[in-house]
């Protein structure tokens, strides 16, 4: 079981790391969020053990980036932030768990325990549910967008403009049924919003020969396969 420890306090962190190893995890450690960024997003992490007050960008910072960069593994933020509040925003930006320090490390074996017993009932009992499209694959259970197993990165509206494109696979939408899916905007107010999100899309997701989102002339767009 591989788990990346970011922790910028040494102390704390050899303590992590001596108890983690006896215990037979394999473990990385991190020192602030941006060496995670930067070198360790492509990691398949069973766990991530995450404190709170790193320097520069914090650990509910780093939470909700990976979140939205679609890194699923459970987290397991520290702190010696104790308020009801200090663990109601780590856990709403992305933490699946909180421990205050000191803790009593049986209490953090526990917890890991836990955690990946909840992620492998999670994956025992989730049907895998992958469409694919010449080189393109979607992970309609994560939202995971990829080509040739390399993942594609979306931003929110760009994936929720696809998947309102594949929803309708073979049938042209208009401007306005995709303004109003995508943006909620229920009428014709003469932004070329669509046009642009459905640029940025096709420059992701389109290579090569790949062609999926095609122009209906003065309609639309539709999603098709050749």
């Amino acid at each position: 079981m591989q788990i990346l420890v970011v922790e910028d306090d040494k102390r704390i962190s050899d303590f992590l790391i001596k108890g983690l190893e006896e215990n037979g995890y394999l473990v990385v450690l991190c020192k602030t969020a941006e060496e995670v960024l930067d070198s360790y997003l492509n990691i398949p992490w069973d766990l991530i053990i995450l404190d709170v007050m790193l320097p520069q960008m914090d650990g509910i910072q780093l939470a909700q980036t990976l979140r939205y960069k679609k890194i699923f593994a459970p987290i397991l933020m520290l702190s010696a932030l104790n308020t009801v509040q200090d663990k109601v925003s780590a856990l709403d930006y992305g933490a699946d768990d909180y421990i205050t320090k000191p803790f009593h490390f049986d209490e953090l074996l526990s917890r890991i325990r836990a955690l990946t017993r909840r992620i492998q009932y999670q994956q025992q009992e989730t049907p895998v549910n992958v469409l694919n499209y010449g080189s393109l694959s979607i992970d309609m259970n994560q939202y995971i967008v990829s080509r040739e197993g390399k993942a594609i990165d979306l931003s929110p509206r760009e994936l929720k403009l696809l998947l309102y494109l594949i929803e309708n696979k073979d049938r042209t939408v208009t401007r306005i049924q995709i303004l109003n899916a995508v943006w909620g905007i229920t009428f014709d107010n003469q932004t070329n919003v669509v046009d642009v999100y459905i640029s940025y899309l096709r420059s992701k997701i389109e290579q090569g020969n790949e062609k999926y989102i095609y122009t209906v002339k003065g309609i639309g767009y539709m999603f098709k396969t050749n």
